[in-house]
């Protein structure tokens, strides 16, 4: 299975729609996705996601199921540097690394800046259920840290994909019938599902990792092992279509300059 998350176009946050720029961005992204086999679309209830999901759906003559609980993850919190409110993510570098709970996959909504807002756990959990039940609509069904495909057949490869391997899988054709699904929403709520995906800290995943706007974040599930997969990350914030089309790598949502090259 493949899973791709698309960060919405440049936005206009007083319309919650686009820019001028995210929509010439959205169009890029549109040329690139319409040449996929997309088994299934979703969006973010969120205009400026919603717009930029628009030119790929036509294009391609599709529609997208909304998933209103893939909206931005946006729950006050009072900034104990900057004294400020702001989003969960937003901390110093100097405060969230040192905290006892917010580099730890498991128990990061239990730092006392979490949990100055409840919301803020209640909603993690509902966005973890929800994409388990989204995935097990697919064949995924989660156990502890992983998945498992109990309908699958069971298959054992001990080989990393390499020219000269028995098998290479390289060498057979795409399967028409894995899964790829592609939802346009947004990067707070992307790095919270890849914490739940990858078992790693929400924290430490927005400090340390930057979406640009139409980027994408492609997943695919590694099934080597018995009944087994797990989810690895193959790009990440990858703006290939800007780039390719001269059109520069916006710096919204980022504390410094995005690279253009």
């Amino acid at each position: 299975m493949r899973i791709v998350f698309v960060r919405h176009g440049e936005p206009d946050y007083v319309h919650d729609s686009l820019t001028e720029k995210g929509w010439r961005e959205a169009e890029l992204l549109s040329e690139r996705l319409s040449r996929w086999r997309v088994s299934d679309f979703y969006c973010s209830p969120l205009g400026r996601a919603r717009d930029t999901a628009s030119f790929t759906l036509q294009k391609m003559n599709r529609t997208a199921v909304t998933l209103d609980w893939m909206k931005e993850f946006a729950y006050d919190i009072e900034d104990p540097v900057l004294g400020k409110k702001g989003i969960p993510w937003d901390f110093v570098p100097s405060y969230w690394s040192q905290d006892p709970f917010l580099p730890d996959a498991q128990n990061w909504t239990q730092a006392q800046v979490i949990k100055q807002n409840p919301e803020i756990e209640k909603a993690y959990r509902e966005v973890c259920e929800n994409f388990d039940h989204l995935l097990a609509s697919y064949g995924y069904e989660r156990d502890g840290m992983i998945y498992r495909m109990p309908k699958a057949q069971e298959r054992f490869i001990a080989h990393t994909v390499s020219p000269g391997n028995p098998g290479c899988l390289d060498d057979q054709p795409d399967d028409p019938t894995e899964p790829v699904i592609v939802i346009f929403c947004h990067l707070g709520i992307t790095c919270l599902v890849l914490s739940h995906l990858l078992n790693i800290s929400f924290p430490a995943l927005t400090q340390g990792f930057f979406l640009p706007t139409t980027s994408l974040t492609i997943l695919s599930s590694e099934e080597r092992w018995s009944n087994e997969a797990y989810f690895r990350v193959q790009a990440i914030g990858d703006v290939g279509h800007l780039l390719q089309n001269h059109e520069p790598v916006s710096s919204a949502g980022s504390f410094t300059k995005a690279f253009q090259g």
